[in-house]
C-alpha cells in the first residue's frame, strides 16, 4: 500500500482544533475527542497528549463517521493509559497513538474475519430495507427466533419463497404500522425516518437530551487498591457487537473477561469469533438454582459487569445496577441498550442497523436513487463499544481515590444523536482508494482453525499490541475466573 505523505495527511486533516508537527506523525486535538473525553469526566488537559496518524479516506460517508470513530478509540486508549499510570504509582502518561487505518479496519472487523479462508456470515436475507406502502422499513432477522416472529407477524410461511412474500406483505402496509405490529409480535422492524421526523419523535427527542455516556456513582463502595488492569475481573453479559467490543477491549488490556450467556438463546459462532478475542465464554441459566449459585460466586469476585440486553430484561434476576451494587459494593456496571432506558421505546430491542434507519442516518446516507443507505461500518455499535470500555476504565480510575459503586449507561441512539447533531467536526475529505486494510490485519492459529482478523486500534506506548489468546468455541469454557 502506498502511504500518503505527511504533508498530504496534514492538509486532509486541516480543520478546527488541529495541531500539526513534522516528525512524521500528526499531533492534534479533535473536537470530537474533547467532547467524548469531557462526557467521561476526564481531565481536559490529557487529550493534548494524543497523536494521530494513518491514511486518508477511511470510513467515508456523508456524516463525519471517521472523526466519530477516531474519537471513541482515542478516549478509550487515553482512559487505559490513565489507569495504567495510576496503577503504576503516577507519573507522565504514555503517549496515546491513534491510527485511522487501524480504526477503520477494527470498525469493520466482522467483514475482515476469515476462518480457514471462509468469510463470516453478517446479515441474513430478511435483514434489510423493504418498500412499504408509504416509504421504507428496515427489519432485523439474523437470529432464528427473530426471523420466526417476523414471518408470523406478516402471516408468511417459512418457505423457500419467504423473501418475496415478505416483500409483498410489507408493500401493502404503512411503515409505522409495520413497526408496531412486528414489535408487538416480538420481532424487529422500524420505519425509515428523516432526521427531522426522528427529532420530532418522543424517543429521538429524549435521546438527544441525554449525555453521550452517563457515568454516575450510585452507592458507596471501598477505595480500590488495584495493582493493574490485569487484576480486573469482568462479567460480560452482552451480545452481538457493541457490548462484546467493550469486553474484547478490556481483555486486550489484560482484564480477565468471562462472557456469560443463557444456554437457551442462540448465538452465532461467527459473531462470537469476531468479538471473542482475549475472552472466555460460558453459559448459565439463571433460572436454575445451581447455575444461579455459580453466577453469584462469580459476582462475589467481579470488579465489572457489562450488560447489553434491553432495559429491564435482567432485573428479575437481580441484575439491575442498583441490585448488583448492593450485593457487590464497589462494582462498576456498564449498561448498554439500543434506544436508552427511557422514553416510549425504552423497553424495546434494537440493533445498529435499526437505529440507523429510525434516526435519519439511512436517509442522510441514501444513494442517488433515493434508496436508504447505511454508514460504511456498524459504527454506532463499534463506537459505543469503545465508549463503554472507556467509561468503565474511567470509573475504575475514580475508584482508586474516591471509592464508590458506579454505573455507566450508554445507548446506540445517543451515539447516533452525537454523530448527527452537528457537533462532531469534519476534518477534511480523502480518497477512499488511499486506504487498504491489509496493514492492520493479522493471522494466527486458534481452536477454531486459522484466523485472519483485525488488529486492535487501542494503542499507547507500553500497551499491548494484540490479544493474549484467540477466541474459542462459544459457551464451552468453565464458569470460573482464570
Amino acid at each position: 500500500m502506498t502511504e500518503p505523505s505527511t504533508e498530504a495527511r496534514a492538509n486532509s486533516w486541516a480543520g478546527p482544533g488541529t495541531e500539526c508537527q513534522t516528525d512524521g506523525v500528526i499531533k492534534r486535538v479533535t473536537d470530537a475527542t474533547d467532547q467524548a473525553w469531557a462526557a467521561l469526566g476526564g481531565d481536559p488537559a490529557l487529550t493534548a497528549g494524543i497523536t494521530y496518524d494513518g491514511p486518508a479516506g477511511t470510513l467515508t460517508a456523508a456524516l463525519p463517521v471517521r472523526e466519530m470513530a477516531r474519537a471513541t478509540v482515542a478516549v478509550c486508549a487515553l482512559a487505559a493509559a490513565e489507569l495504567r499510570t495510576a496503577c503504576d504509582g503516577g507519573g507522565r502518561l504514555p503517549t496515546v497513538r491513534v491510527d485511522d487505518g487501524a480504526v477503520a479496519t477494527a470498525f469493520t472487523s466482522e467483514r475482515h474475519l476469515r476462518l480457514d479462508g471462509r468469510a463470516a456470515s453478517v446479515f441474513a436475507p430478511l435483514s434489510r430495507f423493504w418498500r412499504s406502502a408509504d416509504g421504507w422499513v428496515r427489519t432485523h432477522a439474523n437470529y432464528p427466533h427473530h426471523r420466526a416472529r417476523l414471518l408470523a407477524a406478516l402471516a408468511v410461511p417459512d418457505a423457500s419463497d419467504a423473501e418475496s412474500r415478505v416483500a409483498a406483505a410489507l408493500a401493502e402496509l404503512p411503515s409505522e404500522r409495520v413497526e408496531e405490529e412486528i414489535y408487538a409480535a416480538g420481532g424487529l422492524a422500524v420505519a425509515v425516518r428523516t432526521p427531522r421526523e426522528w427529532a420530532a419523535h418522543p424517543q429521538g427527542a429524549a435521546a438527544a437530551r441525554r449525555p453521550l455516556p452517563s457515568v454516575e456513582r450510585i452507592a458507596d463502595g471501598p477505595v480500590r487498591a488495584l495493582s493493574g488492569i490485569e487484576a480486573l475481573r469482568v462479567l460480560d453479559l452482552t451480545r452481538v457487537i457493541a457490548g462484546p467490543v467493550a469486553g474484547r477491549t478490556l481483555a486486550l488490556l489484560g482484564a480477565d473477561v468471562l462472557r456469560v450467556d443463557a444456554p437457551q438463546l442462540p448465538e452465532s459462532q461467527d459473531a462470537y469469533t469476531d468479538t471473542g478475542f482475549g475472552k472466555r465464554s460460558t453459559t448459565l441459566d439463571l433460572a436454575r438454582t445451581a447455575d444461579r449459585a455459580t453466577f453469584e460466586a462469580l459476582l462475589a469476585d467481579a470488579d465489572v459487569v457489562l450488560t447489553g440486553y434491553r432495559p429491564g430484561a435482567l432485573d428479575r434476576y437481580g441484575l439491575s445496577p442498583e441490585a448488583l451494587a448492593e450485593r457487590r459494593p464497589g462494582l462498576v456496571t456498564g449498561q448498554l441498550s439500543a434506544w436508552g432506558a427511557y422514553g416510549p421505546w425504552g423497553g424495546r430491542r434494537g440493533f445498529d442497523s435499526l437505529v440507523q434507519a429510525a434516526c435519519g442516518i439511512a436517509v442522510t446516507e441514501a444513494g442517488p436513487d433515493g434508496r436508504p443507505g447505511a454508514l460504511p461500518a456498524q459504527a454506532l455499535d463499534h463506537g459505543t463499544g469503545y465508549l463503554l470500555a472507556a467509561a468503565v476504565l474511567r470509573a475504575v480510575t475514580e475508584q482508586r481515590t474516591a471509592g464508590g459503586s458506579h454505573v455507566a449507561r450508554l445507548a446506540l441512539a445517543q451515539t447516533a444523536a452525537w454523530l448527527t447533531g452537528g457537533t462532531v467536526t469534519r476534518d477534511g475529505g480523502g480518497d477512499s482508494s488511499a486506504y487498504a486494510a491489509g496493514e492492520w490485519l493479522s493471522e494466527r492459529d486458534s481452536p477454531l482453525g486459522r484466523l485472519r482478523y483485525a488488529l486492535p486500534p487501542v494503542a499507547f506506548d507500553g500497551g499491548p499490541r494484540d490479544w493474549a489468546r484467540p477466541p474459542g468455541r462459544w459457551g464451552t469454557d468453565a464458569p470460573r475466573w482464570s
